[in-house]
């Protein structure tokens, strides 16, 4: 079925994105000459009752909120279909991920940010709702004319009322971001849940990386050096397991950090964990395949029609790669400290059509960087990668014969044209080990990075 081209008065422009159940589209009121955004129950879900009833509590409940800390809903209806749809405002400012791709903020930032959608999460307590799903994702932005950006919490699917919450018997939520008592079926929750949330919000925004799980959450300045001691246990209080132990309301926690980002220098460490580990990870490649020389030579063994399989030294590594992008090659191994993990010489490889330019993000480069490791969590430390001054396009689940795990793409890095993508590995049988930490620069239209993936093998 084509797409809608307009919804009673509203003419769609085009597609904003889309969630599990419903389809967001940007549009215009022509009747009262304004863009707003329109949401449409997903055509696969038109026959679910639960789903329908669902969604209509999301309108009902953004409409009760009735504050301007929250996405307004203006009108709501049907299709032709019989699917729901509801209107609200557009947030023409992105979302906070969409602001912390490419790395953390500016610690003050972080914490106004963050303190103003604490102030939306407790307008929303005012109310009786409980949001359940305060991320950055979540968190969106609206330009207003002659101030700072608005700050809205949107996307209230899993709301509840909190009348009805201390009954709970499912979980929800998203890793990284949910109280141990959401996680668990039958615990119930209060307001504090989203103090939670808004903790692991603004760790997120101060040091670029999605906080663990509860109780395991790395203490922020050993992610970010300098940060002062006050900013470091609001985040923490915020996301104590017991929530005894919290900041009692999000209106407290708000407070907290608007007093705190006062007292803040702009000039604050800027420098995260994260972001020195993307110029490792960008630059001490080079410094790899520097080390002990590079073979020069047009890599000729292995070759199969447009393909190049390469091997590093010791023989348990390969990889496929175009032809054109083999190059040079130095197989002598890594140092998986380069992008966080424990401090070991294991198997590795680089091979690319030009070695000597892989640690500038500003060269066109074709390659491929693959490491073994066998300690620590790949995934996860690629997740906390980033690459300053790059558009980062996103992640997604990699799912291979062989190996599955998250690959994440950056694209228009400084005065190069191209992308680079980050993949964490895993096998695809279930095991623990061996892991794979790859790095792929391409610098034409075309993608090779799923079959370069499929391609990794590692022999005992």
């Amino acid at each position: 079925m084509h797409p809608p081209q307009r919804i009673g008065r509203y003419r769609l422009d085009r597609r904003l994105g889309a969630g599990g159940f419903g389809v967001v589209w940007l549009a215009h009121d022509e009747v009262l000459d304004a863009v707003v955004a329109v949401k449409v129950l997903s055509e696969n879900w038109a026959d679910h009752l639960d789903v329908r009833e669902r969604f209509l509590s999301e309108a009902r409940l953004l409409r009760k909120a009735d504050s301007n800390r929250v996405v307004q809903v203006y009108d709501i209806g049907e299709l032709p279909d019989g699917r729901p749809y509801f209107v609200m405002e557009y947030a023409d400012g992105g979302t906070l991920e969409d602001r912390v791709g490419g790395g953390s903020l500016p610690v003050p930032e972080a914490l106004r940010l963050t303190a103003l959608a604490a102030r939306g999460a407790a307008a929303l307590h005012k109310a009786g709702i409980v949001h359940r799903d305060i991320k950055p994702s979540n968190v969106l932005l609206r330009t207003a004319p002659g101030a700072g950006d608005r700050v809205l919490l949107a996307d209230l699917g899993l709301a509840k009322s909190l009348a009805h919450a201390s009954g709970l018997t499912m979980a929800a939520g998203s890793a990284g971001y949910t109280p141990p008592e959401q996680s668990r079926p039958g615990s119930g929750i209060d307001a504090r849940a989203d103090v939670y949330s808004l903790g692991a919000l603004g760790y997120h925004l101060v040091t670029g990386t999605v906080p663990g799980p509860p109780g395991k959450v790395v203490r922020p300045d050993r992610l970010r050096t300098g940060l002062a001691p006050g900013v470091q246990r609001a985040l923490l209080r915020a996301m104590e397991p017991d929530r005894e132990r919290r900041w009692p309301t999000a209106l407290d926690l708000a407070e907290e950090l608007e007093r705190l980002a006062e007292v803040t220098p702009a000039s604050a460490a800027r420098t995260t964990r994260r972001r020195r580990r993307t110029v490792v990870a960008a630059v001490a490649l080079a410094v790899v395949v520097a080390a002990g020389g590079v073979t020069a030579a047009l890599v000729t063994r292995h070759s199969s029609g447009g393909s190049v399989r390469v091997s590093d030294a010791s023989g348990r590594l390969t990889v496929e790669v175009p032809r054109g992008w083999a190059r040079q090659l130095r197989d002598s191994g890594w140092n998986p400290r380069t992008v966080g993990l424990p401090d070991a010489h294991e198997p590795g490889l680089a091979v690319a059509d030009d070695l000597a330019a892989w640690q500038d993000l500003r060269s066109g480069v074709d390659g491929v960087f693959v490491g073994l490791s066998e300690h620590g969590d790949v995934r996860a430390e690629v997740a906390s990668l980033a690459h300053t001054g790059c558009h980062y396009d996103g992640s997604r689940s990699y799912a291979g014969a062989h190996w599955h795990g998250p690959v994440r793409t950056w694209s228009d890095c400084p005065g190069a044209h191209g992308s680079l993508t980050e993949a964490g590995l895993t096998p695809a049988g279930g095991a623990a080990q061996p892991r794979l930490y790859v790095q792929i620069r391409q610098k034409g239209d075309s993608d090779a990075t799923d079959r370069v993936l499929g391609s990794v093998r590692v022999g005992t």
